[in-house]
């Protein structure tokens, strides 16, 4: 089933289904990132990095993609959390052509929409301080099968040959 989600119903879909039902991976692709906090299930607020911490402490690998460095208060509340630098099942990669808004877990149930991973995006703000977002969420396999092939390729580097913009990549992966 493919179904549409719209505004605040982004926030339900990656943040309460797609990301918590992951078991084994979950892979986030961005083009821009910052500090973003989740409602937890004590109901207070919690960053979103000390989720995927979680993620990591229960053996879930977590590939997070993404454009542009992230600003000063994400990389303060990156480092609290030592599990991104002593976990080999973390792995986080910049690229400066990563446009896709995406988020799959265990390759059964993915994001693709417009929602960057940031307060404003997905976070959980007001609905009158949001973005205004559309996406969708699928547990089409063919559809998951092909996203995640045009990601490997991408995570293995094979898109770097071709790429024009080498002189703005800090890291190429090829």
């Amino acid at each position: 089933m493919t179904r549409l989600v719209l505004n605040h119903d982004t926030y339900e879909a990656v943040l309460r289904e797609v990301v918590p039902g992951a078991r084994r991976f979950v892979w986030i692709l961005t083009a821009d990132i910052k500090d973003l906090f989740v409602e937890s299930e004590g109901g207070r607020f919690i960053p979103f990095l000390e989720v995927l911490a979680g993620k990591l402490r229960d053996g879930v690998e977590v590939r997070l993609i993404h454009a542009k460095e992230p600003g000063p208060r994400f990389r303060e509340e990156f480092d609290r959390f030592p599990e991104f630098l002593q976990s080999d099942a973390f792995d986080r990669l910049l690229c400066p052509r990563m446009h896709m808004k995406c988020v799959i877990a265990d390759g059964r149930l993915a994001y693709v929409g417009s929602a960057n991973l940031t307060g404003a995006g997905l976070g959980a703000k007001s609905e009158h301080r949001r973005n205004f977002e559309a996406g969708m969420v699928t547990d089409d396999p063919v559809m998951i099968r092909d996203l995640m092939a045009f990601l490997d390729d991408f995570y293995t580097g094979s898109l770097c040959a071709t790429c024009q913009r080498k002189e703005l990549c800090p890291n190429p992966l090829a």
